[in-house]
């Protein structure tokens, strides 16, 4: 966010703050109940001002942060290429420790899927496929963490995702999977 969107930002506040109290001073009909009014008002501009800060601190802060996870999903969505087809649903969850993250889809039959699983750090997720029964379709992890896996379904089968961090490796971060398909009918 730049300076000229946190100006704008205060320039709302502050305008909403004065509508908020031109409409109060409409139902006060003594200059006691006025007092309180702009008192409280005053109270509320430190905590607005306070928040003002906390947001502007934190919009300096993080760009890169955000920038840097942007380029990540942008790198991970780059490993589905023609002939694949993105569904446009990346799934996104932050980790730590020994969480998993579980995902639910469902895979059609007469199509070509591709898998691509992606860390905010390029650091490898493990990922595991497991139907509604939990039987495990694929894991990654027997296939040297790969983070991309093609294939082909027979019939339409829901399917559990479940992704997690390589604890030797790191111990939180972001996963993102995103799923892409291929027609094989007609080719």
């Amino acid at each position: 966010m730049c300076l000229l969107d946190h100006s704008l930002t205060l320039g709302i506040l502050l305008q909403s703050l004065f509508m908020i109290i031109i409409i109060k001073l409409k139902h006060y009909k003594n200059y006691r109940q006025l007092f309180n009014l702009i008192n409280n008002t005053v109270n509320m501009k430190k905590g607005l001002f306070l928040s003002f800060l906390l947001v502007l601190a934190s919009s300096i802060m993080l760009p890169g942060q955000a920038n840097s996870q942007e380029e990540k999903v942008e790198t991970c969505e780059g490993l589905i290429q023609a002939p694949f087809i993105s569904n446009g649903q990346p799934f996104r969850a932050f980790l730590t420790g020994d969480e998993v993250a579980e995902f639910h889809t469902t895979f059609l039959n007469g199509s070509m899927y591709r898998v691509v699983a992606c860390s905010g750090k390029n650091e490898p997720i493990i990922f595991s496929i497991y139907d509604t029964n939990r039987n495990l379709l694929f894991s990654n992890d027997e296939h040297n963490k790969s983070n991309v896996w093609d294939f082909k379904i027979d019939g339409s089968v829901e399917c559990i995702i479940e992704a997690r961090l390589d604890k030797k490796i790191t111990t939180s971060g972001m996963a993102l999977l995103y799923i892409g398909f291929k027609n094989l009918e007609g080719n």
